[in-house]
């Protein structure tokens, strides 16, 4: 299992060894140990929820309140997705910036995010099936969105015609939600992940 950081703050690409013969295949999907060795916590693992999406599926921009906010293990065990980071943290130096990695069932690599950063995904193929490991149970109240397709965050989705949720829809503009004063401080982020180790 090789784990790599991505280039925003927070955020690993995790590539396991697949042993394959004529029967089928193995693979270590997520280790506890590696991975806390790493990021400096163990991942607490709260719930665990799978989404299955139809080809040019748009999900996200999802993030969570800090604290306690959502730690995300992120894996896809059915076709692909093309999964996106964002750095939502507002102080963080790449406030705004995202990142994309293809999730599928050939590499079988996962990604990592910590604590307020924000997900989505769109969806390279029909039944599009991902495996979220989260750190936190769900919290209606403390869960907000950040409009995917708003212009000023830039992503570059490669798909001509995105199919949202309507909640997607509605969520706010990046400058919206900075407005509001929605979006995580970098300060308690890392505050909060600091608080995780001892």
């Amino acid at each position: 299992m090789k784990i790599t950081p991505l280039s925003i703050e927070g955020a690993w690409e995790i590539l396991p060894q697949q042993f394959g013969d004529p029967r089928g295949l193995f693979l270590e999907w997520y280790r506890h140990d590696k991975l806390a060795e790493v990021v400096g916590h163990p991942l607490r693992l709260a719930q665990g929820n799978l989404s299955v999406s139809a080809k040019d599926v748009v999900r996200g921009i999802h993030f969570a309140d800090v604290p306690p906010s959502q730690a995300k293990y992120v894996s896809c065990v059915r076709g692909a997705v093309l999964d996106v980071i964002v750095d939502l943290r507002v102080g963080s130096e790449s406030f705004g910036a995202w990142e994309f990695v293809q999730l599928d069932d050939v590499d079988r690599r996962s990604v990592y995010l910590s604590e307020g950063l924000g997900h989505g995904f769109v969806a390279l193929t029909d039944d599009a099936t991902l495996h979220y490991c989260v750190s936190e149970t769900y919290n209606p109240t403390g869960e907000h969105g950040v409009h995917p397709l708003d212009p000023d965050l830039g992503i570059d989705w490669p798909t001509e015609t995105p199919i949202l949720s309507a909640k997607d829809e509605a969520a706010p503009s990046l400058e919206q939600a900075l407005k509001s004063d929605l979006l995580p401080k970098y300060s308690d982020c890392i505050a909060y992940t600091a608080s995780l180790n001892g």
